[in-house]
């Protein structure tokens, strides 16, 4: 760590907490920091640009941490290791692109089915097919939240700057663990591969993570429970002495196949219902609302920066426009969306696809405002000078 311009110091030279220590450091980096400091303790991987990074510096610091890591001989192999983990008691992390999503598709769907805490970083690179392997996009934004069958949700979040990374993947296995299924880290290139000067205020270690909740004891609780209002059933670890029955299959709450009609849609439903009756739980989102603004620019990810640059840009200028930066990208946070839209007439969507994320908020804003989309998919980043010139 490099001490930056950091100003008083108490009598032993060190810097005072209040006074802020810079680091230079990328994203990957930040990533793993937070998952270690989020109690993982068992990570699988599979090299793959450009998430490599994430799983050379989990093979190096992960045992010495006290965990595991594991470089698999595939991608499907990689989050196999990580379930399996993850059912003896881990905290379990993997970390791809998404070719690699693509064959974890099936398992994804397990995790889902099988109520798995999983957290799986995708650093997204242009596609389709091997695409650009070393070149920026945001194009899995609508893969990762339907690319598995079924439709059944799950958790999404987008860091848009190298301190995001960090806090975004602690806030993963958080979200992860309380409601049992798998979290996205979705993150790309530039950003995974990008240092950045970052301020650090010193101050104590991490608070140690909560213990998983225990297990129901064998015979006294169900192993699931499928009301949706029900808080999630804390999960029996094999060799815990509690019956485990996991299955990918449509099953009962004591973990037996089924497929009596209300039983499987009291399952369906809870499935569903426990992440999405919990949105204004899961929403995170950086709004700047500026008075007499008549457009808001939405971003996430690395494109957020942009939008960033060119707000402070246009209101040196005397341009006054609105910023909403979406961390939580699934499930959509449709009532924030919407709220912010009624108070402008033009909502602009900047993104690294071809308008995944706008054809959402279209959704969501239903006529409040007008949505246009400013969109690139040539391997480069969108410029502020492009974000300001969306700007009416």
């Amino acid at each position: 760590m490099v001490s930056g311009p950091c100003g008083a110091s108490d009598a032993a030279g060190e810097p005072r907490r209040s006074d802020p220590l810079y680091e230079l450091i990328d994203g990957s980096t930040a990533i793993v920091r937070g998952a270690l400091d989020a109690g993982c303790t068992f990570f699988a991987g599979y090299p793959i640009t450009p998430a490599s990074s994430i799983l050379m510096a989990m093979l190096r610091r992960l045992p010495a941490a006290g965990g595991a890591a594991v470089q698999a001989e595939d991608e499907i192999a990689a989050i196999g290791m990580c379930v399996g983990a993850t059912l003896a008691g881990a905290r379990s992390m993997t970390a791809t692109s998404g070719p690699g999503i693509s064959l974890m598709s099936e398992t994804i769907g397990l995790a889902v089915m099988g109520e798995v805490p999983l957290v799986i970083v995708d650093v997204q690179r242009l596609g389709p097919s091997t695409g650009g392997a070393t070149t920026v996009a945001q194009g899995d934004v609508q893969f990762v939240r339907w690319g598995t069958s079924g439709g059944y949700p799950v958790i999404v979040l987008a860091p848009s700057s190298t301190a995001e990374c960090y806090a975004l993947t602690r806030r993963a296995f958080d979200l992860a663990e309380r409601f049992r299924c798998p979290v996205f880290v979705l993150t790309d290139k530039e950003l995974a591969l990008t240092t950045e000067t970052v301020a650090v205020v010193p101050g104590p270690p991490p608070v140690p993570r909560p213990r998983r909740a225990a297990p129901p004891s064998a015979g006294a609780a169900p192993a699931h429970r499928f009301e949706p209002a029900a808080d999630v059933t804390p999960m029996a670890h094999v060799g815990s002495g509690a019956p485990v029955r996991f299955t990918s299959s449509t099953h009962d709450e004591q973990g037996f196949l089924t497929k009596d009609p209300v039983t499987v849609g009291r399952l369906n439903e809870h499935l569903r219902a426990k992440v999405m009756e919990h949105v204004d739980e899961i929403t995170m989102i950086d709004i700047d609302l500026q008075p007499g603004a008549s457009t808001v620019v939405v971003s996430y990810g690395v494109t957020a920066g942009a939008v960033r640059d060119a707000a402070r840009a246009l209101r040196r200028r005397g341009r006054q426009v609105s910023t909403l930066t979406v961390q939580s990208l699934w499930p959509v946070p449709g009532p924030a969306l919407a709220a912010v839209a009624a108070t402008h007439d033009r909502v602009v969507v900047a993104e690294l696809n071809h308008g995944q994320y706008r054809r959402e908020v279209e959704r969501v804003v239903a006529g409040r405002a007008a949505v246009v989309g400013l969109h690139r998919t040539d391997g480069g980043l969108i410029t502020p000078e492009q974000v300001a010139e969306s700007v009416r």
